[in-house]
Order: C-alpha cells, then structure tokens, then sequence
C-alpha cells in the first residue's frame, strides 16, 4: 500500500472510532465536563508511557524528547498543540453533557471549511475546480445550519477552529506521533492532577468502581484515534484529511437523530444535503485526478 492510501486508511479509521465517543461520554453523565478532561489528560499520559514501554519505544523516546527541548520550533509547536487539543476536548465533552450531539456533530462539518481555508493559506495547497465547487457547496449546507439555529454556536466553532489549527500545527514540525501525543498530555498533566486532587466533586478517583474504570479508560479511547490521525496527517495532504473528516459528524448526526433522538427538522436535512453533495463531489475530483496521475506514470 502506497503512503497516500495508508494515510487515507488511517484517516478513515481515526474519524470512525471518534464518532463514537458520545457513546462512552454518555456513560458517565454524572461526571462534570471539565473533570473528564482532567481525568482524559491523565490517563492518557499514563496509556502512552505503557505504550512506549510495551513497544520496546523507550529510548527513541528519550532521544527525540531531548530533540525537541533542544530545538525551540518543536517545542513551541508542541506547547501549542497541547493547549489546542485540550480546547478541543473540553468543548466536545462539554457539548455532550449538554446532550447537544447535534451541535458537536455541526462543529466537526465546520471543521474541514477550515482545513480548506488553513490549507490554502498557510501550506499552499491548491483547490482544483471540483475542490472549489465542493467547498462552497459545504460551505453554503454549513451557513444555512448556522442560519437555523437562530444564534452562533460557539462550541461547535471551538471545536472545528481548535482541531484545524491542531492538525495544521502537526503538518509543520516533524515529530512521532507518540512522542507528540504523550508530549501533550505531559504539559498539561500538572493542572489537570491539581484539579482533581483540590477541586473534583468526589475527589480522585472516587466515584463507583465502574465510573472510575470508564475514566481509566479515557486514556485509551483518546489516545488510539489520535494516533491514527497524526500518521494519517503526516502522508496526505491537509484538504484531503478535511474532506474524510466529514465521517466524523455524519455519523454524529446519525446517533443524535436515530440513537439519542435529539430534535431535528426537513430544513437541517436539506442542509445537510448540501454538504454531502459537496463531499460527492470532492470524491469525485479526487477519483478523477487519480486516474490522470495513473495514466501519466504509464506514460513515463
């Protein structure tokens, strides 16, 4: 398999596995928000050091951290994209508990607008036509979205502006996405131990036995998609990791509608409708280029 389609693949599999997060939130609803992302940071610290041990990983690691404290760019960049992250978590679980997959659902279709946007301004990607005509069509389903609820939602706007510009960020330094990740968590591990020692309504790990499991297994729930999604960053070019972004919150919606039966209207479907019309066409366009590069290499 080509680098290209192991990081289509890898895509793929990382914005599946995140559209069915709001199911493992949702088991523990009587948790604040802002502790599951304290405890979300801790445990997936804690899975990534097993990780590196268990995969025989450790003294690449040390050797890359001492890289990247060396050098102020990675640093700064991984500083960044800790702070990023979190963001993104807190507004997404934050969503959740607000029983508004909906909204969440809406915040990751705003999402690769703003891959589209990032990718052509900072890294110079190039939109071809059907590129463009799916943009706007994507565009267009999101602005009436916005337009229906009859104010702005900010959470769904955290979430796409704090996970584009994370992903954008990882495009820039080259660093292993385990390294990154367990980086990530490590700056802003401090806070979230202070939080949860001092300020958590049941204290450290003092809910039931079950609820507790669930918030050990934060780590792990958190930490495979984001693997997956690093490697997937790192082979394919930002537009196109927007568009398979589109997974994500359409499977969202699908629970919200079919699982969770949260309200929705012939109105919001239609607008919808226009993003995945916009996804079709990408598809296409892609299908379409690849095929040329196919039939000039032959002629090479």
């Amino acid at each position: 398999m080509s680098e290209k389609g192991k990081g289509t693949f890898y895509g793929f599999a990382a914005y599946i596995f995140w559209s069915g997060l709001p199911f493992y939130w949702k088991l523990v609803p009587d948790v604040p928000a802002i502790e599951i992302l304290c405890y979300r940071i801790v445990w997936s610290f804690i899975f990534m050091l097993l990780y590196i041990v268990i995969s025989k990983k450790w003294t690449a690691f040390m050797e890359e951290i001492k890289t990247i404290f060396i050098d102020r760019k990675k640093l700064q960049v991984v500083i960044l994209t800790s702070l990023l992250i979190s963001i993104n978590w807190f507004s997404f679980i934050l969503s959740i508990g607000q029983k508004n997959v909906t909204e969440a659902s809406l915040g990751y279709y705003i999402n690769p607008l703003v891959n589209v946007l990032l990718a052509t301004v900072f890294l110079r990607e190039k939109l071809n036509r059907t590129g463009v005509i799916a943009s706007l069509l994507a565009m267009l389903g999101v602005g009436q979205l916005i337009f229906q609820t009859g104010k702005i939602p900010w959470l769904a706007f955290t979430m796409a502006l704090s996970f584009s510009l994370y992903g954008l960020l990882k495009k820039q330094v080259s660093i292993s996405s385990y390294a990154a990740l367990t980086l990530e968590t490590f700056f802003t591990l401090p806070l979230a131990l202070l939080y949860l020692i001092i300020f958590a309504k049941s204290g450290f790990m003092g809910y039931s036995v079950k609820i507790d499991f669930l918030l050990m297994g934060a780590g792990i729930v958190t930490a495979i998609p984001l693997l997956l999604f690093a490697e997937s960053a790192k082979r394919i070019s930002y537009i196109l990791l927007g568009f398979i972004q589109y997974i994500n919150p359409t499977l969202m919606l699908v629970w919200a509608v079919f699982v969770f039966h949260e309200p929705t209207s012939l109105n919001q479907f239609v607008a919808f409708g226009f993003i995945w019309l916009g996804i079709l066409v990408f598809i296409y366009g892609s299908i379409k280029s690849y095929q040329k590069e196919q039939r000039y290499s032959r002629k090479i």
